[in-house]
């Protein structure tokens, strides 16, 4: 199972909005998805169609199954996202049983109990004993909250593969790179399983001067952890998020160029079982 955290070390620059174009990428291609909604704002929770306080049948939120991780199962707590089925093979493909192929463990501000710094395996090591219980994903999302925090410590923990978003701004690019010096000493000491680390760029003007001179920057600061896919500003995007509509069911030519893009970035992270990434920064 391979378990990717979106990152960014600071809000606004379109963490939960990767998040849910990736989950309809993997959506589309059938492939057995799980977000597990860090982000005490639980953004990614309600672009996934499930709204807060609705009746879930005694499923509880991630923040108060990180409190006893031991004594629960999150494979009993997670829900089906509310997305329409209007994409050919969106919702049965892969999934024993005819289960849906994306779910969704509802965020929660509960979450925000564990913001606090911590170096200790069991603190980190909860979501990665939580991850012990849900088997029947090949991949899992995590958006991590916009803070280097205990939480986005203890989502790196139990990861594989960690994206860091980054705007072509000049405070996002200092504080990517800041953030990847970070992720670099953490993976030595706390999280050795994770395989690989990149970044992407995302509301890229290809228009504007000042972020084509920051995406030069990034590509000399990154290497070739930059990503090969840079998302462009969407001006409808809020509105599809507010219909809780994944972007490939969208109508319209620049939601579908956008879709065609989110796919091209799940291809670069993505490692069908059995094959590892060769990209190990």
């Amino acid at each position: 199972m391979q378990i990717i955290s979106i990152s960014s070390l600071k809000g606004g620059v379109g963490k939960t909005s990767v998040t849910l174009g990736l989950a309809s990428a993997a959506r589309v291609q059938g492939i057995p998805t799980l977000v597990v909604d860090m982000d005490p704002h639980a953004d990614a929770t309600t672009g996934l169609g499930v709204k807060q306080g609705q009746d879930i049948e005694g499923r509880e939120d991630i923040g108060t199954l990180l409190e006893r991780p031991r004594r629960v199962s999150m494979a009993d707590h997670v829900i089906a996202s509310g997305w329409p089925d209007l994409t050919p093979g969106a919702t049965e493909t892969g999934v024993p049983g005819g289960t849906k192929v994306l779910d969704v463990v509802r965020g929660s501000s509960r979450t925000s109990l564990f913001e606090r710094p911590t170096t200790r395996l069991r603190e980190l090591r909860r979501l990665s004993t939580l991850l012990e219980s849900v088997t029947k994903y090949a991949l899992v999302l995590v958006d991590c909250p916009p803070a280097l925090n205990g939480v986005t410590r203890m989502a790196w923990a139990a990861s594989t593969d960690v994206l860091l978003v980054a705007e072509p701004s000049l405070f996002s690019v200092a504080g990517t790179e800041r953030t990847l010096r970070a992720l670099d000493l953490f993976r030595k000491e706390y999280a050795q399983g994770v395989h690989s680390t990149g970044v992407v760029a995302n509301r890229v003007r290809p228009a504007s001067t000042e972020h084509q001179f920051r995406l030069g920057e990034m590509e000399r600061m990154y290497g070739d952890r930059l990503l090969p896919v840079a998302i462009p500003e969407q001006g409808n995007w809020q509105q599809i998020q507010g219909a809780a509509w994944p972007v490939h069911a969208w109508p319209g030519e620049t939601a579908a160029q956008s879709a065609e893009l989110f796919e091209e970035l799940l291809s670069a992270l993505h490692r069908p079982q059995g094959r590892r990434s060769q990209r190990r920064h």
